[in-house]
């Protein structure tokens, strides 16, 4: 069993829901990356998803384009990503996911970039902009090394494209819980909970189901953990934390934490 798949049968048995929290490795700079994944782990997140900074990130809104940006300019190239995720799992066995473009792996090669992330520790990857028809070179390498493949489906996906989506993803299946890109949002949106509701039959007893985009607060992962999901995925509320604080590390630290432990309480919600 795999790193990603005993994370979620832990938190099954536990009766909650499974916190993903993301980070773009590399800010405001690659050595203070470790300590801000200590902080989460330390409140709660269950599995840590990494970004890898690109620039031209189309899936990403402003908080975590800009997060890419600070990370570019401090000089955070894709194998300085892996040896990030390296420290981290040197100190947590929590299971660690890489999100990258897929330009970056092409450039790299497919071998070599999985390899490394092999011996780096890494788990798995979210690749938004690599639609399942064109990853057959991509699920060939990341087979070879074991390493999930996480893909994602949309409030458009049809349910036939849904079920080939089921069948080539592994470790979890990435839900986009709305129309365009990451980003905090007020609430919830009904739609979203009923497109949880539409999507459960094709996952239920395949793979767990993970919904992002616009969740930041502990009322909105509860209500996606009360839907049907398996987990919840946070990525700008950890980012604004980063942001705000850059120049208070031990402020941005306690923060990071304290944010981690509300929004993990949250998942213990009853579905």
């Amino acid at each position: 069993m795999n790193n990603i798949k005993k994370a979620f049968k832990k938190t099954e048995a536990q009766g909650n829901g499974a916190l993903i929290g993301y980070i773009m490795a590399g800010d405001p700079n690659p050595e203070l990356t470790p300590q801000i994944a200590d902080a989460l782990i330390s409140g709660g997140v269950d599995i840590l998803e990494l970004g890898l900074p690109f620039s031209d990130p189309i899936a990403d809104g402003p908080t975590i384009q800009a997060a890419s940006v600070r990370a570019l300019a401090a000089k955070t190239t894709p194998m300085k990503v892996l040896e990030i995720a390296k420290q981290i799992k040197s100190k947590h066995d929590v299971p660690i996911v890489v999100m990258t473009y897929y330009n970056p792996m092409f450039r790299i090669g497919l071998d070599k970039f999985c390899c490394s992330a092999k011996d780096c520790m890494v788990d798995g990857f979210i690749v938004p902009d690599l639609p399942m028809e064109e990853a057959a070179d991509y699920k060939k390498a990341t087979k070879a090394y074991g390493l999930d493949t996480i893909f994602l489906a949309a409030p458009s996906t049809s349910n036939e494209r849904l079920t080939k989506i089921v069948d080539s993803s592994s470790g979890f299946l990435y839900l986009v819980s709305h129309y365009g890109v990451t980003g905090a949002k007020k609430t919830v949106e009904d739609s979203t909970v009923q497109l949880i509701k539409r999507v459960l039959p094709f996952t239920a007893g395949k793979i767990p189901l993970a919904v992002g985009f616009g969740i930041s607060k502990p009322q909105h992962v509860q209500r996606i953990i009360a839907a049907g999901a398996d987990a919840a995925i946070v990525g700008s509320a950890f980012i604004n934390t980063i942001q705000k604080n850059n120049q208070n590390i031990p402020t941005m630290l306690k923060q990071l934490k304290t944010t981690a432990q509300e929004l993990k309480l949250a998942t213990k919600a009853i579905k």
